[in-house]
């Protein structure tokens, strides 16, 4: 089985013998490249499903480039970088919108690198969000996700995220991004 260690709580080590451990951290600048690949590697699947994928796409690299109000998490495996995530402060209106301002965390961006899938590295950087937000004092931590984008909305409800259809938005036609959120202090969903 797998480890995970993070630099910023006490979990497991993991196996250390095998040199598979998970490490869970905070990103170094000098990285902004690298998930901006793994980033774009692992949303490349949506490409021909998304009729908005270039506007998307480039509102992803824009996002990984510039947004300095985001705690950027990473995971690294065997000194690759094998997924990562932004985490917004509840002040943060991430999207810009009335709508999707909804006062509470927002983890957005989540990419786990595609020969990375099925190993935990998803629901690790979630679990770090979650551990995060509840250290800043938040009672809820929130996200937005499109329907096609299956296995994260499978992972989200599985820890507990429920929708909320009043922080909804649609930044193009026929483009619904919907709103989950999650209580945190609710550790039976974990």
């Amino acid at each position: 089985m797998t480890g995970v260690t993070q630099s910023s709580s006490a979990l497991p080590k993991g196996n250390a013998e095998t040199g598979d451990e998970l490490q869970i951290r905070d990103a170094q600048p000098s990285e902004l490249a690298a998930i901006q690949v793994l980033t774009l590697a692992a949303y490349q699947q949506y490409a021909t499903l998304m009729p908005h994928w270039e506007m998307y796409r480039q509102q992803l690299l824009a996002t990984l480039a510039g947004d300095s109000r985001a705690k950027r998490i990473v995971a690294q495996r065997n000194g690759q970088l094998v997924g990562s995530v932004l985490l917004y402060p509840a002040s943060a209106n991430v999207y810009g919108t009335d709508t999707a301002q909804a006062g509470w965390p927002e983890m957005r961006l989540l990419a786990v690198a595609p020969e990375a899938r099925g190993q935990g590295v998803g629901a690790a950087l979630l679990d770090e969000c979650m551990r995060r937000a509840r250290q800043a004092g938040a009672a809820w931590l929130g996200l937005h996700t499109e329907d096609i984008m299956e296995a994260a909305v499978r992972m989200y409800t599985g820890r507990g995220f429920v929708r909320t259809p009043e922080y909804d938005f649609s930044p193009a036609e026929g483009v619904l991004v919907k709103g989950y959120r999650r209580r945190l202090d609710d550790v039976s969903a974990s």
